[in-house]
């Protein structure tokens, strides 16, 4: 997914427009505007906004270490450069007979593993944040299907499918394979546990904007957590070659206010547990951030 660095102001705004409508109808009740949606665009490059604290770390790192491969590429290009120019037979005919250059060769091991290492504690640092969840407030469970996706959410009784629109089905505003026929819908501001399985074969629920890339594999219940910044529209799609159908099974995840969610999980009539003593407790901790 990739932030487009060619797009057109007007064919944007249109698009904006058109996207606009479709969601006011989607939204829960009581929503006043449309949600910003973040989608690729033609031409794009790099990654589409970071939309939590986790995907700000992985952007931060691929920045840090895209420049370190750009410095070395540069160093390592005009070290070939200088030595083509200056040790070449017609400037330099009688080659030197020296074969070890002690200083020089500690120096260019030592270097690289300095490089190494400074690439691997940022890197350890955020692999263990991205696989300690917090102390959530609100549990999410994703199953991966032969080719959709099912989300629970156990606290509250609700549970419901998510399949892709298909082509002939698709209104105006609607996205060709990322916009479903029922997203998932969030709270934005809120420590949220994610716990991915599978029935079948392997999947893997990936949402770059939000920073999460989980396997759903059969028999074992994998977890990540999340913390959506914003309320707004972020697609993901499964991201582990699952079979024919695997280009469509997209994610659309719309996270919106919490008393918009609050509204959401009342339309869907949790069966057993009251949603307003659930949506309190998210209520304190969205207040408490």
């Amino acid at each position: 997914m990739t932030r487009s660095l060619f797009a057109r102001l007007p064919n944007a705004l249109a698009s904006a427009a058109i996207a606009a409508g479709a969601l006011c109808a989607a939204l829960p009740a009581g929503a006043d505007e449309a949600l910003p949606v973040e989608r690729p665009t033609d031409w794009g490059l790099w990654t589409l906004p970071p939309a939590s604290p986790i995907m700000r770390g992985i952007e931060g790192l691929n920045n840090a270490i895209t420049i370190i491969i750009a410095l070395i590429t540069v160093l390592v290009f005009a070290l070939m450069g200088y030595i083509v120019w200056k040790f070449n037979a017609k400037a330099h005919p009688k080659p030197s007979v020296r074969t070890h250059n002690t200083p020089l060769e500690v120096i260019w091991t030592l270097i690289p593993v300095v490089i190494l290492l400074g690439i691997a504690f940022p890197s350890f640092r955020l692999l263990y944040a991205e696989g300690r969840a917090p102390d959530a407030k609100l549990t999410l469970k994703v199953t991966g299907h032969q080719w959709y996706w099912s989300y629970a959410f156990p606290d509250y009784g609700i549970s419901f499918d998510s399949n892709v629109i298909q082509d002939a089905d698709l209104k105006p505003g609607d996205l060709r394979l990322l916009s479903v026929d029922a997203p998932l819908v969030l709270p934005a501001g809120v420590d949220i546990r994610i716990q991915v399985s599978a029935d079948d074969v392997i999947h893997s629920w990936s949402v770059v904007p939000l920073g999460v890339k989980v396997d759903a594999v059969p028999g074992r219940l994998n977890e990540t957590w999340t913390n959506i910044d914003k309320p707004g529209i972020y697609f993901g799609q499964c991201s582990q070659l699952c079979g024919v159908n695997h280009g469509y099974m997209p994610i659309e995840v719309r996270a919106v206010p919490m008393a918009e969610f609050q509204a959401w999980l009342d339309a869907h009539k949790p069966t057993k547990k009251s949603s307003l003593e659930g949506g309190a407790a998210l209520a304190d901790a969205a207040s408490q951030r």
